[in-house]
């Protein structure tokens, strides 16, 4: 399909799900959150699955063409998958800053990081059930989850990041052979941290690409808005991307206005070009959309480019949410038609 539409990863989850006041009033978190769930542990998978099929449902009534499950299972992005792994002490945290500087409880590494078993298969199988559109599921990237850690049993962060490689390669390969049409891996630190990145990051997410045969993305941003409210002009870390492996590049433009000239770097990857801007919850007209999408014609043909949001949309209200859905598939329409 030309011109597909996706999130990148995130829906908002229901208030009757997750305290998301409690989540808006605290940097996203690493080590596990369970004190956000509104839902008795007993019950909390089923009204996990439950929320899952109401963003699968938004995602369809807004038009989208790619969806994901919304990450309604996720008290962030990647302490879902980080703090399942062997080797991490989660009950002992330490302490890490974070992209802002800050210090957070960040899982210990206490150990060999080692993947005992699949951990996002289940979350994609009930993805792949209750939808036939094509299918994304995110997973935290290795060098991101290196530098949300405290290392105390590796001799340095490359090393723990190798063996964090090795976890997601395992993820992303298992993913595929369960039915994941794409595997996106979340990187936003290599933004954060672009000189780690250069030294030991891209390394470590060629090796968790290895071998793998299904359609890949990596997502790469400045933070999520309601956090992280400057943006910087253009990225630290992206053309770096032109020799990895990945099929698909994920990057943000509408909040920061970003200077497309980056594109020229990237032009044999698919571009998922976020275009919503999620520090603001009015909901864009579907023609500032597609002017937002049009800024990248003259860097990559319209076969090249996915339309997506800038970052996740975990911390939008719901209402937002839907509008901006539906702005980008009007967005899409618009394009197509233009097209012919």
């Amino acid at each position: 399909m030309l011109l597909p539409t996706s999130l990148v990863g995130s829906y908002a989850q229901p208030d009757w799900l997750i305290d998301r006041a409690k989540l808006a009033g605290r940097f996203p978190p690493r080590v596990r959150a369970k004190e956000l769930w509104r839902v008795d542990p007993e019950l909390l998978e089923q009204a996990q699955d439950d929320a899952t099929q109401l963003a699968i449902r938004a995602q369809e009534r807004a038009g989208l063409d790619i969806l994901t499950d919304g990450e309604m299972r996720r008290e962030s992005y990647s302490n879902h998958f980080a703090t399942a792994l062997e080797g991490v002490d989660v009950d002992n945290p330490g302490t890490a800053l974070d992209r802002s500087g800050h210090p957070n409880p960040v899982p210990r590494i206490s150990g060999p990081i080692r993947r005992p078993k699949p951990i996002q298969v289940r979350d994609l199988e009930f993805l792949r059930a209750n939808t036939d559109h094509v299918v994304k599921m995110t997973v935290p990237g290795p060098f991101t989850m290196s530098q949300q850690a405290q290392n105390d049993h590796y001799p340095d962060a490359e090393a723990a990041a190798m063996d964090y490689a090795a976890a997601v390669n395992a993820e992303v390969k298992d993913l595929h052979a369960a039915g994941a049409d794409i595997v996106q891996i979340d990187e936003p630190y290599m933004q954060a941290r672009p000189d780690a990145a250069r030294q030991y990051g891209l390394a470590a997410l060629n090796a968790a690409l290895d071998g793998v045969t299904g359609t890949t993305a990596v997502h790469i941003c400045f933070g999520y808005a309601a956090i992280i409210h400057e943006r910087p002009e253009g990225y630290s870390f992206l053309p770096e991307l032109a020799g990895c492996p990945v099929d698909q590049i994920s990057i943000e433009t509408a909040q920061s206005g970003l200077d497309l000239g980056v594109l020229s770097d990237l032009t044999d990857k698919t571009i998922i070009l976020g275009v919503i801007d999620l520090s603001d919850p009015e909901v864009e007209s579907a023609e500032t959309v597609a002017g937002r999408v049009r800024r990248a014609y003259d860097r990559l043909p319209p076969e090249q480019i996915v339309i997506a949001t800038d970052c996740g949309m975990k911390y939008l209200p719901r209402g937002s949410a839907e509008g901006k859905m539906a702005a980008m598939a009007e967005a899409a329409a618009i394009l197509r038609s233009e097209q012919g």
